[in-house]
């Protein structure tokens, strides 16, 4: 698996710079790199997947769809990472403070070796019944939709230490 998703997204690399007509010369050995340790295991998926955030974010990758005109639905993840239960740990959720359009799904993924929640919160910190999961086990999944915009709290109440956000433009 993980050979697998890291062969996958270094060949998004690969076609994005090739679709901007760059070779594949031009990629940074630091992502070449990267690719190569995350398939042997060296480095963890979230620092892999770091990686290629901030290459995104940086407009070093641009990833564009014929279709991104007209693309009305977008899905989203956020991964509560190993180590998310320990209060000590930097384990904090992936990204803390997501932003999405409206109609946005959001998938939590809890990769972490015990079990999570999300618990929805107002302004003040109050569970509030908008989006609110079961106990959710190693692997487990939970999906909420975004339909209007604004800034939507939500923690752990296992772990009330980790709290984050979602923001709905």
């Amino acid at each position: 698996m993980k050979i697998s998703l890291s062969i996958t997204i270094f060949s998004i690399i690969l076609v994005s710079f090739s679709g901007n007509f760059a070779s594949a010369e031009s990629i940074p050995k630091w992502v070449k790199n990267n690719a190569l340790w995350y398939g042997q295991g060296d480095i963890s998926e979230a620092e892999f997947l770091n990686a290629i955030k901030f290459l995104i974010e940086n407009d070093v990758l641009v990833i564009e769809s014929p279709h991104s005109k007209s693309f009305k639905h977008v899905d989203a993840t956020v991964i509560i990472p190993n180590g998310n239960s320990d209060i000590d740990s930097v384990g904090f959720y992936l990204p803390l403070n997501l932003e999405i359009p409206a109609s946005t799904k959001v998938t939590w993924v809890n990769d972490d070796s015990v079990p999570h929640n999300i618990q929805s919160q107002d302004e003040v910190g109050k569970v509030i019944d908008l989006f609110n999961s079961p106990p959710l086990n190693t692997g487990d999944r939970f999906e909420f939709a975004f339909k209007e915009s604004g800034v939507y709290n939500y923690y752990c109440s296992f772990h009330p230490w980790r709290v984050g956000s979602i923001t709905v433009e």
